[in-house]
């Protein structure tokens, strides 16, 4: 399966709780910070939430 890099380009303050609850879950503690998940149906739903938040990449 692909995998798939996220790495956060925007603060999650002033943002929904639940939105910074997903970039936790997704393994991305602070700004700049990146981490790399198969490309799931499951992780591609959570990125999909906060794509404003964040870039990523298939590799």
């Amino acid at each position: 399966m692909a995998k798939v890099k996220i790495t956060q380009i925007k603060s999650g303050i002033g943002h929904p709780l639940r939105q910074k609850r997903t970039l936790w879950a997704l393994g991305i503690r602070k700004m700049h910070h990146s981490a790399e998940h198969e490309a799931t149906p499951q992780i591609m739903g959570m990125v999909r939430k906060v794509n404003h938040l964040v870039k990523y990449e298939l590799l």
